[in-house]
């Protein structure tokens, strides 16, 4: 299930610490498998503890405790919009609604044609620039009006042909 290779980026990760603490690349090494699985399964976790020396729940607790670890499939996009307190204020739940009238889900679910998920997410850290969005864990979406979730969702759909 975890290949060579991607054993190689963990080493990779490993190397960057003093042998005694090579626990300290378990985010890095979680973060390989969802990049090459698209989420983190068990099995992928006791891979990670053995790897690294730990226990196979000390990984299962770091996996579950960050919000960008997925712990089962998701869509091709994953949504991730801030519902934070100062984002409620400056409409974050309203463009969270919106999307999922667009996209025909609720909060925590997935397309039927597998492209997107839905997410609600804690601070983003970027509370001035509300309604606030995380794209696959990697794009920020700041002063997310309809309009503008719309026109992210149609770009999104039109890259795959949809």
């Amino acid at each position: 299930m975890i290949s060579d290779a991607t054993k190689a980026r963990f080493d990779r990760e490993v190397a960057k610490y003093p042998a005694d603490q090579k626990q300290s690349a378990v985010m890095a090494c979680l973060s390989i498998v969802q990049q090459e699985l698209g989420f983190v399964s068990a099995e992928s976790e006791k891979v990670i503890a053995e790897h690294l020396g730990m226990a196979p729940m000390a990984v299962h607790e770091v996996t579950t405790f960050y919000n960008m670890y997925n712990q089962r499939p998701v869509g091709k996009f994953k949504l991730n919009v801030c519902t934070n307190l100062p984002c409620q204020l400056r409409d974050g739940q309203k463009a969270l609604h919106h999307l999922e009238h667009k996209l025909g889900i609720h909060m925590g679910e997935t397309t039927a044609d597998g492209l997107f998920t839905l997410q609600q997410s804690e601070c983003l850290g970027a509370c001035a620039d509300s309604p606030v969005m995380l794209v696959n864990d990697r794009a920020m979406c700041s002063f997310m009006t309809n309009d503008k979730l719309d026109q992210l969702v149609d770009g999104l759909r039109a890259t795959e042909g949809k």
